[in-house]
């Protein structure tokens, strides 16, 4: 069976949605469907492309359209907008099924870009395997996002590599894993914020994660700002706002960690 995407949608100021129409037929080349998860303020302020969706969404468990949303009510924590929607397309179809988790603003770089070719192939590769698949970033891919950015999250790798003896992006782009492998392991998450991706992870490392690095997973932020990357790179290793953005969320997945690790010794 094809894979499908499920991609998590905030996006109030209508900067990403435009995109849905100029990658759709790209998308449809390489998936059966996408699970969006719409959340509220921007279901509230882009009423538009909500009805374009819908016009091309699916009904009644047959395909009629290519897009299904989920709509978040207002004011669920991202960690449970995560949750609902993986929820949701893991019960929507069988447990063979792919589900190719990532992010909207990623795949309009990823597919109007060079790197389309290399990422459509590694999605036809990844039905090889039953196992969980995370998609690391590449040397040549960290090398274009900013230096902040990548110190950041380091730290949650690192963590990692010294509690499981595993090196494994935490703070995953990409993980492809089958429907009924997800639905097993959603309930045993509780993260509010964004650390229930590395809670997902935790809870996956049974399964015999697989890793591979990939040049596709460049930064997208020049490309969806129309910005010489450069500049925009300076920019944001300079600004104290933006490394304070990355600790928000690396910290509570270090913690996580932590306590995984604990329970895990304690089990023993």
């Amino acid at each position: 069976m094809a894979s499908v995407v499920v991609l998590p949608i905030h996006d109030p100021a209508g900067e990403l949605l435009p995109h849905l129409p100029k990658i759709m037929p790209r998308m449809e080349g390489v998936f059966a469907g996408a699970f969006l998860g719409i959340t509220a303020v921007t279901a509230e302020t882009q009423p538009g492309w909500v009805d374009w969706l819908q016009a091309h969404e699916f009904y009644g468990g047959f395909y009629r359209g290519f897009y299904h949303c989920v709509f978040h009510r207002p004011g669920l924590a991202v960690g449970d907008q995560f949750r609902e929607l993986y929820a949701s397309a893991a019960a929507a179809y069988p447990p063979d099924t792919l589900l190719h988790l990532c992010f909207v603003d990623r795949l309009a770089f990823i597919l109007q870009s060079a790197h389309r070719q290399s990422f459509v192939d590694d999605m036809q590769a990844a039905h090889t395997d039953e196992s969980p698949l995370i998609f690391h970033r590449s040397e040549a891919a960290w090398a274009t996002h900013p230096a902040n950015y990548r110190a950041a999250e380091r730290m949650v790798t690192t963590a990692g590599e010294l509690l499981f003896g595993r090196t494994l992006d935490f703070a995953w782009c990409h993980l492809a894993i089958r429907a009924g492998a997800l639905g097993d392991i959603l309930p045993r998450t509780s993260r509010p914020d964004m650390s229930m991706m590395a809670e997902i992870v935790v809870q996956a490392m049974g399964q015999c994660i697989r890793t591979k690095d990939v040049d596709w997973l460049g930064w997208e932020d020049p490309f969806l700002a129309g910005r010489d990357a450069c500049q925009l790179k300076r920019e944001r290793e300079g600004s104290l706002q933006e490394t304070r953005k990355r600790l928000a969320y690396v910290i509570p997945m270090l913690q996580l960690l932590d306590t995984a690790a604990n329970g895990a010794h304690s089990a023993r």
